[in-house]
C-alpha cells in the first residue's frame, strides 16, 4: 500500500469506515523536458537559469514559441505546471531585447485579484532584469506613483476593473504604453466566466481598439486552469483566434483521492462538512502531514481552522499553534508570512478559502481536503494540485457538505472521476452587458462602422437603441458620446446591474456593497446582514439613493426573506419532444417581489414574521423549462393535491445539480414551477438565468438536458432521507420557506422528464 493510500486507510478506520465512500488512485506523471530557444535573450536566459529553471517543461516551450511568434495562445495546463513561464518568458525577452528601441514594446498583465498581481510583481523583481520595469497599478497605487508607472512601466500588473474604470477611460495619457503594447496577458482566464465573463470580454475588445488607435496590436496569452474547450473559451473573451496549449509536460506524484461523506447522528442529522473536515484536517496534522483544507466561505475558513485547533489543544498544545487561516481581504504581509511558514514547516494545517486558489504561492503540500464541492471540477482539480509537488504522491479527500451535487457525487464517483471538466459559459454577445460598454467605448473614442464587427452582429442595433435614448449621439463620422457623466461609472463588471451600497448609520462609511438583484432580500429593512464575518441590522433600505443603513451588532437572531414569483414566456427558441415531457429554451420575464421575512433562533425557531413593502422586480433573462401533462402525472400515481409540492421539489433539485453540466453556483441561477401556467396551459418546472439577458447556463442545461435530470433524479433518489432535506431537495435560498415540497413526487416527475426506458 502506498504511503498516501494507507494515511487514509489510517483516517477512515474504526468507527469512521463508512465514512469514506470510494477511493481513487491516480497514476504518477512523467516529466517531458524541451530547451529554451537559441534566441532568447541572454539576461533572460541567464535569469531562468538562476532560479534553477535550466530547461524548460514541453508545454512552456511550446506557448512561448506560439507567443513569440505573434500567436494568441491560451496555456491551460495543471496547477503547479509552471504557466506563468509560458507567459513571461515571451514578454521579458521582449521588453529585455527592445528596451533601448525608439518605440520600446510594453506588455500589460491583468489578473482577477490584486493578491495574484502582487505575487506576480514580487517575483518580477527578485528577477532583477535590466530594462525591465515592472509595476503594479490597482485601486491601492498612490497618485503620484500612478503618474510615475504611466510614464516609465513597461510591464504593468493590473485587473480588468481597472482597466474599465481608469486606463480606457484615461488613454491619452497612457498613449506611451498603449503606443508600444506588444502582449497582454489574461492570467486565471476561467475566472473570466458568466456575467463577469461577458463584462471582461467587453473590456478586452474595447482595449484593443484603443490600441489600435496608437497603432498596435498586441499579441494576447492567456493562462487557465484545465478547462473543456479552452481554445473556445479564449476567443470568446477575446474575438480573436487562440491556439490552444493543453498537454502537460511537468511531472505529477500519484495521488490517492477519497470521497467522504459526514457521519449522521443519532437524531439523523448530518455533520456539517466544515466539522468533519475540521476533524480531518487535526488528524492529519497531528500525524505530521501539512495540509490545505479548503472552505466555501471566509467564515468557513476561519470555523474549519478554530475547530481543528480545537480537537488538537488537548492533545498536542504545540502542533495546535501550527493551524492557520487564509482568506481573501488579507494583507500582503499577512500572507508571505504565511508563505514563510508553509515553506519552514511552521505552519501544517491551513484552512483556506478559494482565494488561495488565485493568490498565495504554496508548494510541497502532503495532503488537501475540501469541505464540500468546490463548484467545478476544474476547481477540483486545481485545490487538489495543491498537494504533491515536486513529484511526491499525496492525498485529497473530499468531503460532502448537505447539497444535493455533493451528496450524488461522492456517492457516484465516475462523475468526478470518469467526466471532463466543465465547459466555461461566456456569452459576449449578451446585449444588457455589451450595450453599456458600447456607451464606454463611445466616451473612449467615437465608434465607427470599422468598429462594429469587432464587437460582434447585434452592436449596429444597439447602437441605435443607446441613441434612441439620449446616450449616444448619431453623427456622419460616427457615434459619440451625448452626456457629462462618465458611463464607466455605471458598470460594475462584477455583476449586470447596480450595487446598494451598505453604510454604517453612525459615521456614514460604507462598509460593503451588496448588488441591486439581491438587495431586496439581503439588505432589507430589519435584515441582519453578515459581512466580512461582522454582523450588520439594516435599519432602512433606500432604493432610490441605492443605499441600506446599517447598525453593528449580533440581536441572536437570523433573518430569512420570503418572495412571491411568477414568469411570463418572451419567446420560444429552441424545443425538444421528449418521451413524455416537452423541454424548451428561450426569453422569459421573471416578476419577483419580496413580500415579508421571518425571524429565526439559532435553534431554528421562528420568533416573528414582518410583512415588507417592496415594488416587484422584473428579470428578462433566459430559461430552459419543460412541461408534463396532468393525465401524465396522474398516471404516475402523483395526486392532484401532490403536484406543486412535487414540482416544487423537482425544481428545487434541478438548481442544486445544474452546476454539474453548467459553470454556475446555486447562486447564479432561479427557479419558479406551477402546477398550470397560462403561457404552456401545463404543469410546468422552469430554471433561469438570475441576470439580465442571460448568463449562458440555461443553454447549457438544454442542451445537456437527459444528463441533468437523469443526475438529478439519481440524487434524490440516492438521498436516505425520509421526505426532503438539504441534500436533495430543500434550498437555502427558496422564497417560499421550503413549502411545498414532495420528494417522492419529485423523483416521478425527474423519470418523467427522461426518455422512456431512462
Amino acid at each position: 500500500m502506498s504511503t498516501s493510500a494507507h494515511l487514509l486507510a489510517r483516517l477512515a478506520d474504526g468507527s469512521r469506515a463508512e465514512r469514506l465512500l470510494h477511493v481513487e488512485r491516480l497514476p504518477a506523471r512523467p516529466a517531458r523536458l524541451a530547451q529554451w530557444p537559441d534566441d532568447l535573450a541572454p539576461p533572460v536566459l541567464a535569469a531562468l537559469h538562476g532560479i534553477g529553471v535550466q530547461r524548460p517543461w514541453s508545454h512552456q516551450r511550446e506557448a512561448v514559441d506560439l507567443a513569440r511568434a505573434g500567436q494568441h495562445v491560451v496555456l491551460a495546463t495543471g496547477t503547479a505546471s509552471g504557466k506563468s513561464l509560458g507567459y513571461l518568458v515571451p514578454v521579458l525577452d521582449a521588453l529585455v531585447t527592445g528596451a533601448s528601441g525608439l518605440h520600446a514594446p510594453t506588455a500589460l498583465y491583468l489578473s482577477p485579484t490584486k493578491a495574484l498581481a502582487g505575487d506576480q510583481l514580487a517575483r518580477l523583481d527578485s528577477l532583477a532584469l535590466p530594462g525591465v520595469r515592472a509595476a503594479t497599478y490597482d485601486g491601492d497605487t498612490p497618485t503620484d506613483e500612478r503618474r510615475w508607472v504611466r510614464e516609465h512601466a513597461n510591464l504593468v500588473l493590473t485587473n480588468p476593473d481597472l482597466l474599465h474604470h481608469s486606463l480606457l477611460p484615461g488613454h491619452e495619457r497612457w498613449s506611451r504604453f498603449l503606443r508600444g503594447l506588444r502582449y497582454v496577458v489574461v492570467d486565471e482566464c476561467h475566472v473570466y466566466r458568466g456575467v463577469f465573463g461577458a463584462h471582461v470580454a467587453a473590456v478586452l475588445r474595447r482595449l484593443r481598439r484603443v490600441a489600435a488607435r496608437y497603432g498596435s496590436e498586441p499579441t494576447v496569452v492567456l493562462a487557465s486552469a484545465t478547462v473543456s474547450d479552452p481554445a473556445d473559451h479564449a476567443s470568446r473573451l477575446t474575438g480573436l483566434p487562440v491556439r490552444a496549449v493543453t498537454r502537460d509536460g511537468s511531472p505529477r506524484g500519484a495521488m490517492t483521492f477519497g470521497l467522504w461523506e459526514p457521519e449522521v447522528g443519532e437524531d439523523g442529522e448530518r455533520r456539517s462538512a466544515t466539522t468533519e473536515a475540521a476533524e480531518i484536517l487535526a488528524t492529519l496534522v497531528d500525524r505530521g502531514v501539512q495540509t490545505v483544507a479548503f472552505a466555501r466561505s471566509r467564515a468557513g475558513a476561519e470555523a474549519l481552522a478554530s475547530g481543528a485547533r480545537r480537537r488538537l489543544e488537548s492533545a498536542d498544545p504545540e502542533a495546535a499553534g501550527t493551524v492557520a487561516a487564509y482568506r481573501g481581504g488579507y494583507l500582503p504581509q499577512d500572507r508571505r508570512e504565511i508563505e514563510r511558514g508553509l515553506r519552514s514547516g511552521a505552519v501544517r494545517g491551513l484552512a483556506a478559502t478559494n482565494a488561495l486558489e488565485l493568490g498565495i504561492d504554496v508548494h510541497g503540500l502532503d495532503a488537501v481536503v475540501m469541505a464540500g464541492w468546490p463548484g467545478r471540477r476544474a476547481s477540483l482539480w486545481q485545490q487538489a494540485g495543491r498537494a504533491g509537488r515536486g513529484g511526491e504522491e499525496s492525498l485529497a479527500v473530499l468531503v460532502a457538505a448537505d447539497d444535493p451535487l455533493d451528496s450524488y457525487l461522492v456517492r457516484n464517483p465516475r462523475a468526478v472521476f470518469g467526466a471532463p471538466v466543465e465547459a466555461t459559459v461566456v456569452d459576449p454577445d449578451n446585449p444588457h452587458v455589451l450595450a453599456p460598454h458600447l456607451a464606454a467605448a463611445a466616451a473612449e473614442l467615437p465608434v465607427v462602422d470599422a468598429d462594429l464587427a469587432l464587437f460582434g452582429e447585434q452592436t449596429r442595433g444597439l447602437l441605435d437603441v443607446l441613441v434612441e435614448r439620449g446616450i449616444l449621439r448619431r453623427r456622419p463620422t460616427g457615434w459619440y458620446w451625448a452626456r457629462e457623466d462618465r458611463p464607466a461609472e455605471h458598470i460594475s463588471l462584477r455583476g449586470a446591474g447596480s450595487l446598494v451600497a451598505v453604510v454604517e448609520a453612525r459615521t456614514g462609511r460604507v462598509v460593503g456593497t451588496v448588488d441591486e438583484a439581491s438587495a431586496h432580500a439581503q439588505v432589507h429593512t430589519g435584515a441582519v446582514h453578515v459581512h466580512q464575518g461582522e454582523t450588520w441590522v439594516v435599519t432602512d433600505l433606500d432604493l432610490e439613493q441605492r443605499t441600506a443603513t446599517a447598525v453593528r451588532g449580533d440581536p441572536g437572531w437570523s433573518t430569512h426573506a420570503r418572495s412571491v414569483s411568477r414568469f411570463d414566456i418572451l419567446a420560444t427558441e429552441r424545443r425538444a419532444d421528449r418521451a413524455r415531457v416537452e423541454v424548451a429554451f428561450g426569453q422569459v420575464r421573471v416578476t419577483h417581489r419580496v413580500t415579508d421575512f421571518v425571524r429565526r433562533l439559532p435553534s431554528g425557531e421562528v420568533i416573528g414574521t414582518h410583512a415588507l413593502d417592496l415594488p416587484e422586480r422584473p428579470l428578462t433573462t433566459r430559461a430552459v423549462w419543460w412541461t408534463v401533462s396532468e393525465d401524465a402525472l396522474a398516471a404516475a400515481g402523483v395526486a392532484p393535491a401532490d403536484v406543486p409540492g412535487a414540482l416544487h421539489a423537482a425544481e428545487h433539485a434541478a438548481i442544486g445539480m445544474l452546476p454539474l453540466v453548467a459553470t454556475s453556483d446555486r447562486w447564479d441561477v432561479g427557479g419558479v414551477s406551477t402546477a398550470l401556467h397560462p403561457d404552456t396551459g401545463l404543469p410546468t418546472v422552469m430554471v433561469y438565468d438570475g441576470y439580465p439577458g442571460g448568463a449562458g447556463f440555461a443553454d447549457r442545461a438544454f442542451s445537456a438536458f437527459g444528463t441533468w435530470v437523469r443526475a438529478t433524479r439519481d440524487a434524490v433518489l440516492g438521498c436516505p432521507c425520509r421526505t426532503g432535506c438539504p441534500a436533495c431537495v430543500q434550498s437555502p435560498k427558496c422564497g417560499n420557506g421550503n413549502e411545498p415540497l414532495d420528494k417522492r413526487g419529485a423523483v416521478t416527475v425527474l423519470e418523467l422528464a427522461l426518455d422512456a426506458g431512462g
